[in-house]
């Protein structure tokens, strides 16, 4: 099984798990998750955002806290890293990543984290 494609792993009663760009929430505010880098890749092209890191939090030549900068949030505090670098990490930390497409009133929503299953304080 590929990274890629690997079981989203922990508990998640309050998540609906997405496995492909053809997938979607079942309702506006719904909190989703996925490790599927296409899903990942296509939320952010649709916001304009642009993978990112935090300067100062790399490991070992690695990308550190991982991020997405947004157009127009200023985000000046972050550094912009490669898809293949951002997913590199993502796979080799475990991550899964947490979304939501809409808001409750149908608005885009550029809400996300980034959860360890394997660690409380992720």
């Amino acid at each position: 099984m590929s990274e890629q494609n690997r079981p989203v792993e922990g508990e998640h009663k309050y998540e609906q798990e997405i496995g492909s760009t053809g997938e979607h929430e079942e309702r506006p505010g719904r909190s989703l998750i996925t490790t599927d880098h296409d899903v990942i890749r296509k939320w952010a092209d649709e916001r304009g955002a642009r993978p990112a890191t935090v300067p100062g939090t790399e490991h070992d030549g690695r990308a550190g806290v991982l991020r997405f900068d947004f157009p127009g949030y200023g985000g000046d505090d972050l550094e912009e890293i490669s898809w293949d670098d951002w997913f590199r990490t993502f796979d080799e930390r475990g991550l899964n990543f947490i979304y939501q497409e809409h808001k409750k009133d149908g608005k885009q929503s550029n809400f996300f984290r980034l959860e360890n299953p394997g660690r409380e304080d992720a």
